[in-house]
């Protein structure tokens, strides 16, 4: 296979030249059998130019990107992502009480005070911070409270906060936190603090966030396009073929990549720099990991209070229920109560009632007697009427 990028530094050794090396040295071996056996691939393969080196790592950040002896790269950078013209005054010592520091997931980190007084942080993180907004916000208001601090103290009577000027908060992510998904089309984020009304208050604080997976995205589809996609195209693509192609467009990225590959031919140090990064990588790893087990737990433990609190509205609904039909229950006993009494009264009219109606049956029984006597009175009547008669008759013949 050939070696892309061996074409452009001849000064790139083969596998076998950088490992006999390492093997003569029994402390560097010994370094070298302690890594994995994918951290071992990985240094090699970009110590031979199979891949480009990692260029966001802290060491190597620093050793190519030093704002102290070559200020001119870092500021054509800061330039392109703010927009606005950027000169590097000095390098200001990372000594604040940062948020976790103990167990970040940043692996380069670097503060700058520009020509204007205003101060600038550069990180990179491996794997993004949850919380991106809120945690970039703290650690803003840390750099501000810092120049403020060391401003005051410098000027004594004559401060005036007309001497504080603007903190810029860059973030690069190689993995980008969730919240940056939603913009698969946007790698530059810039955001600051304005009024709705759009009067002029300097806030002072601004950030900039550059999801370096999604800008990849972008360039595997369109190409590099700009120069601010040639520098975040040498800040972290590992292709040869990429690299070779940002060389041919922008020549001036081959002399960074020649002091990278010269650097490489001094394989102590650079082994010591890929331990350290190896280091923090690792630590950065459990920590993320830690976090997103936290994460989680914090969110099975929401779901845990939000399903106790439905469920106590429930009961609660339950036992307004149980009152209800108790109160109903109540109810329907005193409705039997009074049916049952009406039954009762039913009854007794029932009684009164078939009384009455054998009284009837009693005198109907008597009239018919009654009659039947009346109607035998009255034939005889008339029998004795037709006997009155009778004789009457004779006594007139």
């Amino acid at each position: 296979m050939v070696n892309v990028l061996k074409q452009y530094f001849p000064m790139i050794r083969s596998r076998g030249e950088v490992l006999k090396d390492i093997s003569g040295n029994e402390r560097l071996w010994e370094l070298y059998l302690s890594w994995k056996e994918e951290q071992q691939k990985e240094f090699l393969d970009f110590c031979t130019g199979i891949k480009g080196v990692k260029i966001l790592y802290d060491s190597f950040f620093k050793e190519v990107m030093d704002p102290d002896s070559a200020p001119e790269r870092l500021e054509e950078l800061l330039s392109l992502i703010l927009d606005q013209n950027v000169k590097i005054l000095t390098v200001l010592p990372n000594d604040s009480t940062r948020i976790a520091d103990e167990s970040s997931l940043v692996i380069m980190d670097i503060v700058i005070e520009l020509a204007d007084h205003s101060v600038a942080n550069v990180e990179v993180q491996k794997l993004g911070y949850m919380f991106p907004g809120q945690r970039s916000a703290c650690y803003s208001a840390d750099l501000l409270l810092r120049q403020y601090k060391r401003v005051k103290s410098e000027k004594g009577k004559a401060f005036s906060y007309r001497d504080i000027k603007k903190v810029y908060t860059i973030i690069f992510y190689e993995h980008s936190p969730k919240e940056f998904r939603c913009c698969p089309e946007c790698y530059l984020h810039r955001a600051a603090q304005r009024a709705n009304t759009g009067i002029r208050i300097d806030l002072l604080q601004e950030y900039a966030f550059i999801p370096l997976d999604i800008f990849h995205s972008i360039l595997q589809n369109k190409g590099i396009r700009n120069k601010l996609e040639a520098w975040l195209t040498f800040l972290s693509a590992d292709s040869p073929e990429l690299i070779g192609q940002l060389i041919q467009e922008y020549p001036q990225f081959k002399k960074y990549y020649e002091e990278i590959y010269t650097l490489c031919t001094n394989v102590e140090k650079v082994m010591g720099m890929f331990s350290k990064e190896l280091q923090q990588l690792d630590k950065n790893t459990v920590q993320y990991m830690i976090d997103e087990m936290q994460d989680e737990l914090d969110a099975k433990l929401k779901e845990l209070q939000e399903s106790e609190e439905r469920l106590e509205e429930q009961k609660g609904k339950l036992e307004e229920q149980r009152g209800k039909i108790e109160e109903q229950k109540g109810k329907l006993e005193e409705q039997r109560g009074k049916i049952e009494e009406q039954k009762g009264k039913l009854e007794e009219q029932r009684g009164k009632i078939e009384e009455q109606q054998d009284l009837i049956a009693k005198q109907n029984a008597q009239l018919l007697e009654k009659d039947a006597d009346l109607q035998a009175s009255q034939e005889e009547i008339r029998r004795l009427k037709a006997l009155l008669c009778g004789m009457e008759e004779n006594r007139k013949k």
